[in-house]
């Protein structure tokens, strides 16, 4: 059984790695809907696994989680709660209209 779960947690390991990387090309102040992220990284059924990663990503700022959205917009959950989302995405579009300004 121990090799299954070693396969098991590799697996995931590099489809995270995968959905962690695309997640850092989105623009700070943008957003991608999960179903965008899954389209990214070339498996556009694996919408389920992009939101498996963004839930086990341990490194908040490194790793933009808080970029993802659902298709329609809406904020869904984060690990460190909605509102803290909220305000990352806003801290980051109005940074990003600063300099554009």
């Amino acid at each position: 059984m121990g090799g299954f779960n070693y396969f098991v947690a590799q697996f995931h390991i590099e489809r995270a790695g995968l959905v962690w990387k695309a997640l850092q090309d989105i623009p700070p102040g943008r957003t991608s809907s999960y179903s965008e992220v899954a389209e990214r990284i070339g498996k556009p059924r694996a919408v389920r696994a992009v939101a498996t990663a963004c839930a086990s990503n341990v490194l908040a700022l490194a790793i933009p989680c808080r970029r993802v959205v659902r298709s329609n917009g809406d904020l869904s959950g984060y690990r460190w709660g909605v509102e803290r989302k909220r305000s990352l995405i806003d801290a980051e579009a109005t940074a990003r209209q600063q300099e554009s300004a």
